[in-house]
């Protein structure tokens, strides 16, 4: 998968998760740009993702992110094998 389709399809959860169309990701978006995204939707995101992208995140992974643009690359990562 390359990092135009972990976009989109990233797109479409954030989408489903915070019930807003209008969400734009860009790499910079953080939790501070999102109205909604705490720490309960954040655990909500997570499994989303995982279940979109057929993949398991380790708690060690998720914490070093920073914002979307990390998010991305730890799925093109993960998703490609490595």
């Amino acid at each position: 998968m390359n990092e135009n389709e972990i976009y989109s399809a990233l797109t479409e959860v954030f989408h489903d998760v915070f019930d807003d169309e209008g969400i734009v990701l860009t790499p910079e978006t953080t939790a501070d740009n999102i109205d909604g995204w705490d720490s309960q939707a954040h655990v909500i995101l997570t499994v989303a993702a995982e279940q979109r992208f057929g993949i398991k995140f380790r708690t060690a992974e998720l914490e070093s992110l920073r914002n979307v643009g990390q998010f991305v690359q730890l799925i093109r990562n993960r998703t490609s094998g490595s």
